[in-house]
């Protein structure tokens, strides 16, 4: 793809970026998918993470968050001894954690979807940059998710974790303009 969105060098990003982020998400299981995945990712690089994704689905049990509710001790020494996954104890404690309040948070909104859109109004917020530089890390959107995650227990959720996890899954179309997906997530909301 021409002009793809300059952090999508790698051939492993081509294709996330070409078909996933920034899409409108609105599937529960996909959300906590990358709502763990962008945890981990901290202080890694999204590359690091991308390489370990089809073995975090195996090793998360294709992220059912009612199953990683249940981990004890014994599911997070395995995780640990995984060296397929970011083997972190925080972050590991962090995913079990973050089940448990996802749980939570679905049977409160009736979903997941239904929680995260609402920071948004919705809809997803439509940015117009030209530069990678003119790009935040940071709104008052992912402020509030992440003192809002924070409050219901959640770890790993800074306001920077869920800028990005707001990418991922649309809430915020940061493509760049110059990118042709820009337009086509544009369409999507």
């Amino acid at each position: 793809m021409k002009n793809r969105c300059p952090w999508a060098e790698a051939e492993l990003q081509h294709h996330y970026h070409d078909t996933e982020w920034g899409v409108p998400s609105h599937d529960d299981r996909h959300l906590f998918e990358l709502l763990i995945l962008e945890g981990a990712q901290a202080g890694l690089s999204w590359s690091t993470i991308l390489k370990k994704r089809d073995h975090y689905r195996a090793a998360y049990h294709g992220f059912d968050a009612a199953r990683i509710a249940r981990y004890d001790a014994k599911d997070e020494a395995r995780l640990l001894a995984d060296a397929g996954i970011v083997r972190n104890r925080l972050k590991v404690a962090a995913s079990v954690l973050n089940a448990r309040a996802f749980l939570a948070i679905q049977k409160e909104f009736g979903s997941f979807d239904r929680y995260l859109w609402r920071f948004v109004g919705g809809r997803p917020l439509q940015h117009h940059f030209a530069r990678p530089a003119q790009i935040p890390v940071r709104t008052a959107e992912s402020d509030a998710l992440s003192q809002d995650l924070k409050q219901r227990g959640c770890k790993f959720v800074g306001t920077t974790i869920c800028y990005a996890f707001m990418q991922a899954t649309g809430l915020v179309n940061d493509h760049l303009v110059t990118c042709p997906r820009h337009r086509v997530c544009a369409r999507l909301c």
